[in-house]
């Protein structure tokens, strides 16, 4: 590290401490051949992911944008807003420890529907149906059976109020 005021390259580090809610370190420093001190901050490097669009289009990856849709498919889930913090940071960090800096958005779209699927299956159920663009109710059904098939560890009476759903569905 050089010194701003001499550009000596030799410094001694007076006092460390966490800043930026723990995003960065904060370190105090002295020059020593000028004896000044200065302040530096040691922060994550992230190199930013593009996201292809279904259209082509590339833009960067917006984590705000990624918590605002799983945020709307969670609405009266009773879903914390912490855990939803928690599941947008997991997938960040899948997206960040890919060697390849681009992603489809399908991708991020399938990470999202694997995480909710533990979380809350009326958030994946929402949250599908807007991704995977449902025309109609059998898209529904479809996704429901689906999600039983998978959950078929389940107690009976479970499987069967989640099959008299769908077919309350179907039938609207």
């Amino acid at each position: 590290m050089r010194c701003p005021f001499c550009q000596y390259t030799d410094n001694r580090v007076l006092e460390s401490r966490s800043a930026e809610a723990g995003q960065s370190v904060r370190r105090r420093r002295e020059c020593l051949r000028c004896e000044r001190r200065f302040t530096t901050y040691e922060r994550i490097e992230y190199v930013p992911i593009t996201v292809i669009k279904r259209d082509g289009d590339r833009e960067s990856f917006d984590r705000f944008k990624l918590l605002r849709g799983i945020v709307r498919a969670c609405e009266k889930t009773g879903i914390s807003s912490v855990q939803l913090e928690n599941l947008v940071d997991e997938i960040e960090a899948e997206l960040q420890q890919r060697a390849v800096r681009e992603v489809n958005s399908q991708e991020i779209g399938e990470l999202v529907l694997q995480h909710l699927r533990h979380l809350s299956e009326v958030a994946y159920i929402r949250f599908a149906s807007v991704y995977r663009k449902f025309q109609g109710i059998r898209d529904f059904v479809d996704t429901l059976n689906h999600l039983r098939s998978e959950t078929s560890s389940l107690p009976v009476d479970l499987d069967q109020r989640e099959a008299d759903d769908a077919s309350m569905l179907a039938s609207s």
